[in-house]
């Protein structure tokens, strides 16, 4: 009862990911596209060594890959996004293993948290986005009465009209990045 195009992650890629650098990490990669620990360093405030040893662990993982062809010398290393569009995580992918269930139900935590924290930083800045942006920003909530198929469904539903939006972003002077996350759980009010 998974979707069809959902890939298990294993937890050492789900602890790669989950480290607050790393995540910002990936997160400049994939909004900025391709780039050397130096430019990482600089977007971050971070030292060049210590995100040089973070691409290293995420490299490991899988999460992205050298990009070799971008490098004007030899010693340039350039890194770009490796092909993470479809991880998904539960604990039942654990199968009953104690340390890899606790790896998801912490890269769960770490995953809201930051989802959160998105939502905040939002908060914090919106009243110097103009009423275009104040108006546009989103969220809904629904009590809805389903079955595990029919929440499978939905999500699949969501993630094929964001995946339309992400495959072809908007243009123009008033075209901005726009974080988008949803969740859909079992809940008690």
């Amino acid at each position: 009862m998974t979707p069809a195009n959902r890939r298990a992650v294993a937890p050492s890629v789900l602890a790669a990911v989950h480290h607050p650098l790393r995540r910002r990490l990936i997160d400049l990669l994939s909004v900025d596209g391709p780039a050397t620990a130096s430019r990482l360093a600089g977007a971050t405030g971070e030292l060049v060594g210590n995100v040089s040893h973070h691409l290293k662990v995420l490299a490991s993982a899988g999460v992205i890959v050298e990009a070799p062809e971008l490098a004007k010398t030899r010693r340039e290393r350039w890194w770009r996004i490796g092909d993470t569009s479809q991880y998904s995580w539960s604990i039942p992918d654990a199968e009953g293993d104690r340390a890899a269930e606790l790896v998801a139900a912490t890269a769960d935590d770490a995953n809201l948290a930051y989802q959160v924290a998105k939502v905040r930083q939002w908060f914090d800045i919106r009243h110097e986005s103009g009423e275009a942006w104040g108006r546009a920003a989103y969220a809904t909530e629904r009590w809805l009465t389903l079955t595990p198929e029919q929440l499978v469904e939905l999500g699949e539903r969501i993630e094929e009209l964001v995946r339309e939006y992400h495959d072809h972003p908007a243009e123009g002077e008033d075209a901005q990045r726009v974080y988008f996350f949803a969740h859909a759980v079992p809940a008690r009010p």
